[in-house]
């Protein structure tokens, strides 16, 4: 079996090397990036399954590593920062990280996030939903709307006959949502399916994926993702 490999950002080689340690220990496959312009080019030449990306790095710090990255792949994305205000953590994610470590941080917790991101990007949801339709241009597990067909086996989502980028993380959770029509989930709900019991979250993480995806989509179809109002989030469909 082919071993999954990790692109370690860190200016701090001392910090960098430890991780690449532990995630050695694991099976994992590491290369080191020392800074944000070395991190853009490894990334294209050692073709990771996941970065591991500090916010600050001289130079190009991490959230424009992150930025430029976004823009030519869907890459599954954890930053590591010292800072653990929330507006850096909001800040991440909204640019398109899927998860957010604050240093110092406990190499279990670290190893436990990476694997489970990793599944969460190569295993489809185990849940078939029953109203999946055979279509000729679209193969495996996928939902399909009114200009809308989300397939959780390709990581794809076609949005008015556009294939439309997006991080795992917000693929993950409109597909979820997507394939349970009408069915309303509490934040909480959300973190445990999609974020797995490792993840020591706060619920606004929800909230900023939600923006995120509101952002992305047209509620002019018959289809939305609605708020309920101190309850959570559905995917309604009139």
């Amino acid at each position: 079996m082919n071993k999954k490999k990790i692109l370690i950002v860190d200016d701090d080689e001392n910090i960098a090397e430890l991780i690449s340690l532990y995630l050695n220990k694991e099976c994992y496959e590491t290369e080191i990036a020392l800074d944000g312009e070395a991190a853009i080019q490894t990334f294209h030449e050692f073709n990771p399954n996941l970065i591991l990306l500090d916010v600050m790095l001289p130079g190009m710090d991490g959230y424009q590593v992150c930025t430029e990255i976004r823009k030519i792949s869907n890459i599954p994305i954890i930053m590591l920062s010292a800072k653990g205000e929330v507006f850096d953590k909001v800040l991440g994610l909204k640019i398109g990280a899927d998860d957010y470590i604050v240093k110092p941080f406990d190499s279990n917790e670290l190893v436990a996030r990476v694997g489970a991101l990793l599944r969460r990007c190569s295993v489809t949801e185990e849940v078939q939903p029953s109203y999946d339709s055979i279509h000729a241009d679209h193969v495996g597990t996928f939902v399909e709307y009114d200009n809308l067909v989300i397939n959780i086996s390709n990581y794809t989502v076609t949005f008015e006959g556009h294939n439309l980028e997006m991080p795992p993380k917000e693929l993950e959770l409109l597909y979820f949502l997507a394939s349970r029509p009408n069915q309303v989930f509490t934040r909480e709900q959300l973190l445990d399916k999609l974020w797995g019991y490792e993840y020591v979250g706060d619920t606004r993480t929800v909230d900023v994926h939600i923006k995120r995806l509101r952002e992305k989509l047209s509620d002019k179809y018959n289809w939305s993702i609605f708020t309920v109002w101190g309850i959570g989030y559905k995917f309604e469909v009139k």
